[in-house]
């Protein structure tokens, strides 16, 4: 069996030696732009260049080292008509649920305040918004989506759902579908977009709909930096209409030296770690798959082209 191996940060060793410890008779090739190779069987990829859909074109199937697709569907009829396989969780779910944990008790308990209360040497107690009218809104109802609902509810936190198709969650007001999205934001104090990045949801956070939310809202972005229109973003923060962001997503990484976000205190940046891969558990899960395909057996995680993820 022959894997191609790519990853667009050049940091391939440490998945070769994990791949050859997890599937021993796998032959690895990393793959290098110009060098003729013989087919191999399966893709094991991450930020792919045109250059490379060449070598896909007899391959069983294409797998993802990560949960986003949208660097690989924008490659559209170029990509050969094999099952997308992306990540499913591999320890990204708990690492997203941390981060928009921190973030929402952030903003909650008025740390950003505190912090400038202590530079000016002042001791002031804030008093706290009411939990009951801090509505938690979660923008994407996935895997990772699910486990930063679940996580959040164990702080008491009023709680709803946005999808694109009906769900139903015990204790989670959940909304669905275009005609729904405006109701939903009205009510959300806290907006977390956990959305898969699709023609369908780019830009879908512009300031009409960011608009919608309450005066004194705030977003978290962990998903994609192209669902929010920047320009519209930080218009409704300097106007007081929101009162600020994170965002661990930009349109342009790493975001550009003269950005305007980097002069708004308002708004926390992180580069786009909120989940990071975790290499050991991703090449386990991609080796069961490889291992359940050769046995002519389903593997969870395949991508809906149609969909977009």
């Amino acid at each position: 069996m022959r894997i191609l191996l790519h990853r667009a940060d050049g940091n391939t060793e440490p998945w070769v030696r994990d791949f050859t410890e997890v599937l021993p008779g796998a032959e690895m090739v990393v793959w290098q732009e110009g060098a003729q190779e013989a087919p191999c069987d399966y893709a094991v990829l991450w930020g792919p260049p045109a250059a490379l859909l060449g070598q896909l074109a007899q391959v069983k199937a294409i797998f993802l080292a990560g949960a986003g697709v949208d660097a690989i569907l924008k490659f559209g009829d170029a990509l050969p008509n094999v099952p997308i396989v992306r990540l499913g969780d591999a320890g990204m779910a708990v690492q997203m649920a941390e981060y928009v944990a921190h973030a929402v008790l952030r903003y909650f308990r008025r740390f950003d305040e505190y912090e400038k209360q202590a530079r000016r040497g002042v001791w002031s107690p804030l008093a706290l918004p009411k939990k009951s009218e801090f509505t938690i809104g979660v923008l994407g109802m996935g895997k990772l989506g699910l486990r930063v609902i679940d996580t959040m509810a164990h702080f008491g936190f009023p709680l709803r759902g946005w999808s694109r198709t009906p769900k139903q969650l015990a204790g989670v007001a959940c909304y669905s579908g275009v005609e729904s999205l405006g109701d939903f934001l009205a009510g959300t104090r806290v907006l977390v977009c956990m959305l898969p990045l699709t023609p369908e949801t780019s830009n879908l956070l512009d300031r009409a709909r960011l608009s919608l939310l309450p005066q004194g809202a705030y977003l978290i972005n962990v998903a994609r930096g192209a669902h929010v229109a920047e320009p519209d973003l930080l218009t409704l923060i300097r106007s007081g209409h929101l009162a600020g962001a994170t965002l661990d997503v930009f349109r342009n990484e790493p975001l550009p030296a003269p950005h305007p976000f980097w002069d708004e205190p308002r708004i926390t940046m992180t580069p786009h770690i909120s989940a990071l891969t975790v290499r050991r558990d991703s090449v386990c899960q991609i080796a069961g798959k490889i291992n359940a395909l050769e046995n002519g057996e389903p593997v969870a995680d395949v991508v809906d082209r149609t969909l977009g993820y």
